[in-house]
């Protein structure tokens, strides 16, 4: 198969999120990262000397990440790659500061969007959920209301005829999500969204799969590199990582306090 045909055909990276603002946990957020295997990056941590209240994974092609958390701010920024006309080579930027600058800003920030190619930007805090769409010519600002919405590649409530947002969605919807914040195992705090966010048993090549992998045309293998969920609250932020989709036991709290994190490289080999 075609990198072209995954991009027709699958939702590549997804973003699920849980608003509820009457909760104590007012925001849930599952952010799944789709990339090449071969493609290298270093799990969560404070990476960015000019970002020092950051974590995030960093990818060591471009310097930059596809998930940020500001702890102090109670704040999250995912990206997604988007649809649209791309960026001309000459000009191009990569898309990964964007999460460190709106986790940072709390939006996006003012920024010639012509020289980045089409995304999706979530940007979280304990006041609401935003998101912001480029399709290379024109921007789009959305504040997502009370609810479970899955984004994708395609956008945000786009998508009802893909297999991965209508088999997931609803069943997100239908699990309890984190009742109040605490320390605990992933499964313990997360109860039935951490089976849900693993990919829910399905099969890697299933249409239907939220971690998949596939093998393109020409020998590159193409699917999750890793699995994140997030929880916002007053009390603070619960941050969980999993390097290793495929398997549960990989699943681990990022500190999210003043101790430093230790890096480690990581690679998805499933």
């Amino acid at each position: 198969m075609s990198l072209y045909r995954f991009w027709r055909e699958r939702a590549l990276c997804t973003v699920i999120v849980s608003v509820d603002p009457e909760a104590r946990v007012p925001v849930v957020l599952v952010g799944v990262r789709d990339e090449f295997v071969a493609r290298q990056w270093m799990s969560p941590a404070r990476h960015w000397p000019d970002h020092p209240g950051l974590i995030g994974g960093r990818d060591l092609r471009a310097g930059g990440t596809w998930l940020a958390v500001d702890p102090a701010s109670r704040r999250v920024a995912a990206l997604l790659n988007g649809q649209g006309i791309a960026a001309p080579e000459d000009v191009r930027r990569s898309r990964g500061d964007l999460p460190l600058r709106a986790a940072a800003a709390g939006e996006l920030p003012r920024l010639d969007l012509t020289s980045y190619d089409p995304f999706h930007l979530v940007v979280g805090g304990i006041d609401g959920v935003r998101l912001w769409s480029w399709n290379g010519e024109r921007v789009s600002e959305e504040k997502l209301p009370a609810g479970v919405h899955m984004i994708v590649n395609c956008g945000w409530e786009q998508c009802e005829d893909n297999p991965r947002v209508s088999w997931f969605r609803p069943r997100f919807a239908a699990a309890a999500r984190p009742a109040r914040m605490g320390s605990g195992s992933p499964t313990r705090f997360w109860g039935e969204w951490l089976p849900l966010a693993s990919g829910d048993g399905l099969a890697l090549d299933d249409p239907r799969a939220l971690v998949f992998r596939a093998t393109t045309e020409d020998g590159q293998i193409f699917g999750s590199l890793s699995i994140t969920l997030i929880a916002l609250a007053d009390e603070g932020v619960r941050y969980d990582f999993c390097p290793v989709p495929g398997d549960p036991s990989s699943w681990h709290q990022i500190e999210t306090g003043d101790r430093p994190h230790p890096m480690k490289r990581g690679r998805y080999v499933g």
